[in-house]
């Protein structure tokens, strides 16, 4: 059965960031992600998955200045200076919450420009080995430019490519579903053969981005895929509630926590 994270930057937005921990555990996850921890001290976000015996499943490395536009710094030519000063950032982080693996953005570059796809190389290149020096794992996501206009890394095959290339133990594919069916499509082919390489798998319904049911996709079949296919990471929900989140939950409710093991 697949392991299922809560995103709290998307799900259990009626509570304030630290609460959600606890209206994920409640409602019956074992484990959490989200896009970014920095607003929140280490502790505190150590704190809250502590007593409620959630699991850090992952976060992103600082993407640069997200409110003022940018969308992660490894393809910008002149910012390698910023992302080895995220990766620092990110450490103190990582350590309190032990999360296992981290998500590097590529930000907004042209992948037919030489210097964009060097430069992303090189930070990928880069914090992969930095990470091993830890025990973490690097993922990289593909993400579709309806979503996110401009985004470097929009494509799977080029991160196939790339993670082969640089055959590097710790550094892995995250497969989010969505993107997937929206840039390409052939969900279940491209998971049985990109498996290997697959560090984080996340889902959301398309083309709504809501719970995962109903809408293009069969994911009661994928998740049964997934475990044909002996995944055993996490699966990251992550999606925009249609009409609140602990009201949404049904789809998960076949795959909830009993109360007395997720305290």
């Amino acid at each position: 059965m697949p392991r299922f994270a809560a995103n709290l930057t998307m799900m259990f937005t009626e509570w304030p960031f630290l609460d959600r921990f606890d209206a994920a555990a409640d409602a019956g996850f074992t484990a959490v992600e989200y896009l970014f921890p920095y607003d929140h001290a280490p502790g505190a976000i150590a704190q809250r998955l502590a007593r409620n015996g959630l699991t850090q499943a992952l976060f992103n490395l600082p993407p640069g200045n997200w409110a003022g536009g940018e969308r992660g710094l490894a393809a910008l030519a002149d910012r390698f200076d910023d992302l080895r000063q995220s990766v620092a950032t990110a450490l103190p982080y990582a350590t309190a919450t032990g999360v296992k693996r981290v998500h590097l953005m590529a930000g907004l570059a042209d992948r037919r420009d030489p210097k964009a796809v060097a430069a992303y190389r090189r930070a990928v290149a880069w914090t992969a080995e930095r990470l091993a020096e830890i025990g973490l794992d690097l993922v990289l996501e593909p993400i579709n430019g309806r979503n996110m206009p401009g985004y470097f890394l929009d494509d799977f095959a080029f991160a196939e490519s790339l993670i082969d290339e640089l055959d590097l133990a710790n550094l892995k594919l995250q497969f989010d579903i969505y993107h997937r069916q929206i840039l390409h499509g052939d969900v279940t082919m491209a998971l049985r053969r990109m498996m290997p390489i697959v560090g984080h798998v996340q889902i959301a319904s398309v083309p709504s981005r809501n719970e995962p049911a109903g809408e293009e996709l069969n994911y009661p079949f994928l998740f049964a895929e997934l475990d044909r296919l002996g995944y055993d990471g996490f699966v990251g929900c992550e999606y925009n509630p249609r009409a609140g989140t602990r009201e949404g939950l049904g789809w998960f409710a076949p795959y909830a926590a009993a109360p007395e093991a997720r305290r």
